[in-house]
């Protein structure tokens, strides 16, 4: 439950800081007049795309969900079954690779929102090649503890493992055929600038969120967590 507190806490204070950019607390009564106003970075955006509010809304249920199952991981470690599952180290080369995915997709952002096609191209690609090792990268991981004895039944320790993995690698999968349709029209020439950029800004915020999805849960199997939680639980007892 804790869990789930410090995770809404944080998804709030996003939510927050995002409408503070939209001019919500603008006083539009007090802006009448003649006089011009100075102009800020920002103070003239265009709208902000329904698409990109749904995909908000959609990440913020997804952690929820995540919240949820690590909430219930959490609790279920006090019993008196559980073993903790060993962690490959090809984690540690699949870590790697979400993050250079998920730093290509920002370099993909970059380069569209200066019209510079010969450097978004290739960013896509390794983007998208990046992230396809991840997802056999993962596989490859299971097929290592299985091997090594570590079965889906064996305790609740490995169920959650792969019940975790498997369901980030299910949202990585979305996101793959996503970012496999912005890569491809990227490469088409009657494509709009702006529905590319607006593309290519939305697989960089998908990429963003589950890069630190993943992470939390690397922390998790690594252990990593439980000092973290004990200090949280501490600060809020």
């Amino acid at each position: 439950m804790n869990v789930t507190l410090i995770f809404l806490a944080a998804v709030a204070a996003v939510i927050i800081w995002w409408l503070s950019g939209q001019r919500l607390t603008s006083k539009p009564w007090l802006e009448t007049g003649s006089m011009q106003l100075p102009v800020h970075d920002g103070a003239d955006r265009s709208p902000v795309p329904a698409v990109k509010i749904g995909l908000f809304v959609f990440l913020g249920v997804v952690g929820a969900l995540f919240s949820l199952a690590v909430s219930a991981y959490f609790m279920r470690m006090a019993s008196a079954d559980w073993w903790a599952t060993p962690v490959p180290r090809l984690l540690w080369v699949n870590s790697a690779a979400l993050a250079l995915s998920s730093a290509a997709l920002q370099w993909a952002k970059r380069e569209v929102r200066h019209g510079r096609m010969e450097g978004l191209r290739p960013a896509l690609v390794t983007g998208l090649a990046l992230a396809v090792f991840f997802l056999v990268g993962q596989i490859q991981a299971w097929r290592e503890l299985t091997a090594a004895g570590y079965i889906l039944t064996d305790n609740p320790a490995n169920s959650f493992f792969y019940m975790l993995t498997g369901l980030h690698g299910l949202h990585i999968l979305g996101g793959l055929a996503v970012l496999t349709h912005t890569t491809v029209r990227a490469f088409s020439t009657t494509v709009a600038s702006d529905k590319l950029c607006l593309s290519v800004d939305l697989s960089a915020i998908y990429s963003h969120f589950m890069l630190a999805v993943w992470l939390l849960l690397f922390a998790l199997f690594a252990g990593w967590a439980n000092d973290f939680v004990d200090l949280c639980r501490t600060l809020l007892n």
